[in-house]
């Protein structure tokens, strides 16, 4: 295996085959060893983080495949918290599309005036350009098609998919009486025909999710959506 990139909460190696390999970590995102979703740092290192994060993928992943719905996933070893994944090409140098459902985090930080905590918010999608150094800077449609990330098009297929798949993955986590406040993809284009796809992960780590107004840490949610299963 050929060790590509590194990470903040995952390895990615090429396999001879020409797939990738995700070997994913215990550090999860944060500051000052608190852990937050949107963060560009990585805050904090929980024990059994890694598995928990590919157990909840693999559940999503294949909950997604069964409705038709693109991803660049093949399989999971959780033993290895390794999963593997079809080649895809990132847009521009990546982005980071988020679902939001209530007014938490960067929204409530940005548009608190208008806004207040915790209102219900109807599946608002914003793009975000991975960007660390701009702190991952919201970015328009017309602004993207401008500078050639993605046409408008391009973008309409993104925001779609970014509905779809945060419905399912709400509508999954209200089985366990669990409500999503906001969740983070990231989306890719693989094959010849370049098909916009869902990649990397759906897990505790890039949510924030509540139950009985109380949110949820990553690891309990893992076990609360698959205890039973």
């Amino acid at each position: 295996m050929n060790l590509i990139y590194t990470g903040k909460t995952k390895n990615v190696y090429e396999l001879e085959d020409g797939n990738y390999l995700l070997k994913f970590k215990d550090d999860v995102t944060g500051e000052n060893g608190v852990f937050d979703p949107g963060a560009n740092t990585v805050g904090l290192t929980m024990e059994g983080a890694g598995q928990a994060g590919l157990r909840l993928t693999k559940f999503f992943f294949e909950a997604l495949k069964e409705k038709g719905i693109p991803t660049h996933y093949i399989d999971a070893n959780i033993e290895e918290a390794t999963m593997t994944v079809k080649p895809a090409t990132v847009f521009g140098k990546g982005l980071e599309v988020i679902c939001r459902y209530r007014a938490v985090g960067s929204f409530l930080r940005r548009y608190g005036l208008y806004a207040e905590e915790g209102q219900a918010l109807d599946a608002f999608v914003e793009v975000t350009l991975k960007d660390d150094d701009r702190q991952d800077p919201p970015i328009s449609e017309d602004a993207l098609d401008m500078l050639g990330i993605l046409s408008k098009d391009e973008y309409q297929v993104l925001k779609d998919l970014t509905k779809q798949i945060g419905n399912v993955v709400k509508e999954e986590l209200a089985k366990k009486d669990i409500e999503l406040y906001d969740i983070k993809f990231e989306f890719g284009r693989t094959g010849e025909n370049k098909q916009i796809v869902l990649i990397d992960e759906i897990s505790g780590g890039n949510m924030r999710a509540y139950k009985n107004g109380e949110y949820i840490e990553p690891l309990k949610l893992e076990k609360l959506m698959l205890e039973s299963k």
